[in-house]
């Protein structure tokens, strides 16, 4: 799911490089398009988009502690592009006030449906996170250290980023009386007329977008992908080839056709919901509730087939059993989000898809780690959090640099 999150938001990135080209040469917007119809964009767009792919590569090739100091500058680049845009689009509508004082459009049941789509699409975006934060998470030093820092963070930035997107849509409808749910496509058409300091304008304010894409590109698709695929084939991948292999079936996938509309986009989202959710689940139920916290950490790392963690062939058929569970709940809603006729009530419960592919997914692996228990479990909450604790494992089994190196490897796992 991170490799067609990478097309994506590379085609995204792609739309601010023909933001940032117009303003600097306004002729880029009259490009002659050379591609059939059916290719689902034009010349200038596929140009674009190939020139962001392009020019992301290099990034992937260092590690991401290397590149930090690229995502501090977005962290504070991107925010301010942002909220220029929010305070431009406010003084084009006039102020505030014609912008929120706009009437309902949906009303009852219809709008409480329509904000449950809106928060399901919002963990839709945030899905594949939630399962990837391991590989950045186990870093920190204790689990606290990762907990606060994303507990307030993550709310408050999607809050904040939601409602600067709703109030900057919203003023398109004030600004030239149609909805532009596309910030980007706002953003072209504060082009039409605009002088050079306003061009200048947009070429900041697409820069701090390109900025902000690339960087989630790196952290939240490329470096996630590339730490699946090492685990999957270690022998023959490491993080930097599984990121390449990522960003090339990112090209290929045509990311385009899942962004053509706000519709097929939503829909996108729920679908990636549909997958995740189960996973994110049996996760969630195996660590928090099988196991409480306890992790052999060793055994993460052993082949054997008498090993914890080898189950039935080296697969867990209870994961995977729960995996599907999860799904089975959502997948006839998902037929009726793309057009086929299903009940209704299978319709309200793909509506709330992420919370009901958990629930299931984490409830079912419960059940059957319950019925068919799983080796290296405890009966209390048994999570190693003090040095102390994973000192006084390591002591009297590997002596030297090996214990260290030890003592390391269960830090690093703790903010899993």
């Amino acid at each position: 799911m991170a490799v067609i999150w990478y097309g994506v938001q590379s085609y995204i990135g792609g739309q601010c490089v023909t933001l940032m080209i117009q303003s600097i040469w306004p002729s880029y917007a009259d490009l002659p398009n050379t591609l059939p119809e059916n290719a689902g964009l034009d010349t200038k767009h596929f140009v674009s988009f190939f020139l962001f792919w392009l020019l992301s590569l290099p990034a992937l090739w260092l590690p991401v502690h290397k590149i930090r100091h690229l995502f501090t500058v977005k962290a504070y680049y991107a925010p301010i592009a942002a909220i220029a845009f929010f305070a431009w689009a406010i003084a084009r509508a006039k102020g505030i006030g014609p912008i929120v004082h706009r009437p309902n459009t949906v009303h009852g049941s219809k709008l409480g449906w329509a904000v449950v789509k809106g928060i399901m699409s919002c963990l839709g975006n945030f899905a594949a996170l939630i399962m990837n934060n391991p590989d950045f998470s186990r870093f920190a030093r204790k689990p606290k250290d990762a907990i606060w820092a994303q507990l307030i963070t993550i709310p408050a930035g999607f809050a904040i980023t939601s409602f600067i997107g709703i109030i900057v849509s919203s003023s398109s409808v004030v600004i030239f009386g149609e909805e532009i749910w596309n910030p980007l496509v706002l953003l072209t058409r504060f082009q039409e007329g605009a002088s050079s300091g306003q061009r200048f304008g947009i070429f900041v304010i697409s820069t701090g977008f390109a900025l902000a894409q690339l960087g989630t590109n790196i952290a939240a698709n490329s470096v996630s992908a590339g730490t699946d695929m090492t685990a999957l084939l270690p022998r023959y991948l490491n993080i930097r080839r599984g990121s390449y292999i990522c960003a090339g079936i990112g090209l290929a996938m045509c990311p385009w056709h899942l962004v053509s509309t706000s519709n097929q986009f939503t829909t996108y989202l729920s679908a990636y919901s549909l997958f995740l959710s189960a996973i994110a689940g049996v996760m969630i139920s195996d660590y928090f509730f099988v196991r409480k916290g306890y992790i052999e950490i060793d055994q993460l790392y052993s082949g054997e087939k008498t090993g914890p963690y080898y189950y039935n062939f080296g697969f867990s058929w209870r994961a995977y059993a729960a995996y599907f569970a999860g799904i089975l709940i959502n997948i006839v809603g998902f037929a009726g989000a793309v057009g086929r006729t299903v009940p209704a009530g299978a319709t309200y419960i793909y509506n709330f898809n992420y919370f009901t592919g958990v629930i299931i997914a984490a409830g079912v692996y419960y059940i059957l780690a319950r019925v068919f228990p799983v080796p290296a479990t405890s009966d209390t909450w048994n999570e190693l959090d003090t040095v102390d604790s994973v000192m006084s494992v390591t002591s009297g089994q590997e002596g030297g640099e090996e214990s260290v190196e030890r003592e390391e490897s269960v830090m690093g796992t703790k903010g899993v």
